[in-house]
C-alpha cells in the first residue's frame, strides 16, 4: 500500500504543481471576463431563479425541480470536503490556505456557469427525465464522442468510486473517535445503508437529498454562527491571520505560502468542484425554461459551499487554536476544535453531522456514476456491477488509511478537471450566447424562454422545442 500511495503521491505532484492550478485560475478568470462576472453581476438573480417551479415541455415532460437539481449537486459538494478537507487544508497548508480556498470559490464560480448551462442545452430525454452533463455536451457539442466516453469513464470512477471512498473514511473516523466503534461495523452499516438507497432509483436520490442537505447545512451554519458571535472579539485578529498567512508574511518556512495556494485550491476544488464537471451531470435533470437558470442555480451552489459552509469549519478550527496540534489532521481536528468551543459532546455532533454530509454525498456522487454509465451504453448488468462496486467502494473506504483515499481523489479530481475545461474553453461562445438571449429577455420584463433555435446554427439539441411558428410552418 505504500508503494502504491508514493505513485499516486508522484504523479499528484505533477498534476497539481504543474498543471492544474494555472489552468484552473486561467480558465475561471477567462469565463469570469467573458460572462462580464455572472457570479457577481447575476447574485440577486440567482435567488429568484432557484424558487421557480419545474416547467412542462410541449411534450407533457416535467424534470426535476431547479430546487431538487440544486440539492443534488449540493449532495455531492456539500460532504466531506467541507468538514474534514478544510481541516486537512489548514493543518498542512495554515490558515492561509482559507484565501485560496475563497478565491478559488469565486474565480471557479464562472466556470461553473459555463458547465451547467452548457449542460442544459445539450441535455437529453429519457423516458419521463432528463440526463445530461461533460459527457453529452463533449458528443453533442463537440461531436468528440470518444472524448465523452473518457470522461464518463473517470467520473464514473472518481466520483462513484473514488470519492465514496472518501466520504465513507470520514464518517468511520468520525464515528469511532467518538464512540469507539470499530472502523468496520461503521462500514457494515454503510454498505447496508449505501445499497438501500440507490438500488431505489434516481427518484429516491432526488428525494433523499432534498430532505437532508437543507437541513444538515442549516444547523452547522447556526453552530459556527454561535462560535463566532461567542468569539467576536477575536474574529479580527482571525481574519489578519488568513490574509496574512495567505501570502506567507507570517512563516519562518519559506515554502508557507505554496503550501497554502497548493492545499487551499486543491481542497477548494473538491469543496466546491467548479469546473470539475460534476455538478453539470445534476443541473441537467432540471426542467426550466431557459438553460441560464440553471447555470445560475449552480453558481450560487459554489458560493453556499465554499463561502459558507467551508469557512464556518474554517472559522471554528482557527479560533480554537487546535490546528497548530501536528497530531491532529481531518476529521478529528474539526472535532478538537469543536469541542475547545462547546464541549465534550461535539464529538458525538461532528459524527453525527459528517455522517449526514458525507452520506447525502455518497447518494450525490452515485447518481453522477450512473447518469454517465447510461451516456456509454444502457446495460442493466453493468449498473448492477457499478451498483455493487459502489457498495464495495464504500467499505473499503470506511478501513484504508487516510492518504490512500484523498491522494487518489486528488489525482481522479484533477484529471476530470482539465478534460472539462478543455470541452467548455471550446464551447463557451454557447453558454454566452445563452447567457445574452437570458438577459435580453430579462430585460423586457420576460420570464426567459429558450428555443432550439434561440442560438442561430446551434446543433445537437434533443430537449428544447423549436419556437411555435417555425413548427406550424414545418
Amino acid at each position: 500500500m505504500e508503494l502504491f500511495n508514493s505513485i499516486i503521491n508522484f504523479f499528484n505532484d505533477l498534476l497539481w504543481s504543474y498543471v492544474l492550478i494555472a489552468v484552473l485560475v486561467l480558465t475561471g478568470l477567462y469565463f469570469s471576463f467573458r460572462t462580464k462576472f455572472v457570479q457577481f453581476t447575476y447574485f440577486i438573480e440567482m435567488f429568484r431563479v432557484i424558487a421557480e417551479k419545474s416547467t412542462v415541455s410541449a411534450a407533457g415532460k416535467r424534470g426535476r425541480s431547479s430546487f431538487q437539481a440544486f440539492t443534488i449537486s449540493a449532495a455531492s459538494r456539500v460532504g466531506t470536503g467541507n468538514l474534514a478537507g478544510v481541516a486537512t487544508a489548514i493543518a498542512a497548508g495554515g490558515p492561509g490556505a482559507v484565501f485560496w480556498m475563497w478565491l478559488i470559490a469565486f474565480i471557479g464560480a464562472g466556470s461553473s456557469f459555463v458547465e451547467s448551462t452548457l449542460a442544459q442545452i445539450y441535455k437529453v430525454k429519457d423516458k419521463d427525465e432528463y440526463r445530461g452533463g461533460p459527457a453529452y455536451y463533449m458528443e453533442k457539442g463537440l461531436n468528440k464522442r470518444w472524448m465523452g466516453i473518457l470522461f464518463a469513464v473517470i467520473i464514473t470512477f472518481c466520483f462513484g468510486l473514488v470519492f465514496n471512498s472518501v466520504q465513507s473514511n470520514t464518517i468511520s473516523l468520525a464515528v469511532n473517535e467518538a464512540y469507539g466503534i470499530e472502523r468496520f461495523w461503521v462500514g457494515i452499516v454503510l454498505a447496508i445503508l449505501t445499497a438501500a438507497v440507490i438500488f431505489g432509483g434516481v427518484k429516491r436520490v432526488a428525494y433523499v437529498s432534498q430532505i437532508i442537505v437543507p437541513i444538515m447545512a442549516v444547523l452547522y451554519l447556526l453552530l459556527a454562527l454561535y462560535i463566532v458571535i461567542t468569539n467576536f472579539t477575536e474574529v479580527p485578529a482571525m481574519i489578519g491571520l488568513i490574509v496574512s498567512s495567505a501570502f506567507g508574511l507570517q512563516e519562518a518556512a519559506g515554502g508557507a505560502m505554496g503550501a497554502a495556494v497548493l492545499w487551499g485550491i486543491k481542497r477548494g476544488l473538491f469543496s466546491n468542484e467548479a469546473g470539475m464537471g460534476s455538478a453539470p451531470n445534476a443541473a441537467a435533470t432540471a426542467a426550466v425554461s431557459h438553460p441560464a437558470k440553471q447555470g445560475l442555480i449552480q453558481t450560487l451552489g459554489v458560493f453556499v459551499d465554499t463561502i459558507l459552509i467551508c469557512s464556518a469549519t474554517a472559522f471554528i478550527i482557527i479560533l480554537s487554536g487546535v490546528y497548530t496540534d501536528p497530531d491532529l489532521n481531518g476529521i478529528q481536528l474539526t472535532q478538537a476544535a469543536l469541542s475547545t468551543h462547546v464541549g465534550a459532546w461535539a464529538p458525538s455532533f461532528i459524527s453525527v453531522a459528517i455522517f449526514l454530509f458525507a452520506f447525502s454525498s455518497i447518494i450525490g456522487n452515485y447518481y453522477y456514476g450512473e447518469t454517465n454509465i447510461e451516456f456509454i451504453k444502457q446495460s442493466k448488468p453493468a449498473m448492477l456491477v457499478y451498483r455493487l462496486a459502489v457498495v464495495g467502494m464504500v467499505m473499503f473506504g470506511a478501513l484504508v488509511d487516510l492518504a490512500v483515499v484523498w491522494n487518489l481523489a486528488d489525482l481522479f479530481m484533477g484529471i476530470m478537471a482539465l478534460i472539462n475545461l478543455v470541452a467548455i474553453t471550446l464551447l463557451v461562445k454557447v453558454a454566452l450566447a445563452a447567457l445574452k438571449d437570458y438577459t435580453a429577455q430579462r430585460k423586457q420584463g420576460k420570464d426567459p424562454v429558450f428555443y432550439a433555435d434561440s442560438i442561430p446554427g446551434l446543433k445537437g439539441i434533443e430537449s428544447w422545442e423549436y419556437r411555435p411558428q417555425e413548427k406550424k410552418n414545418s
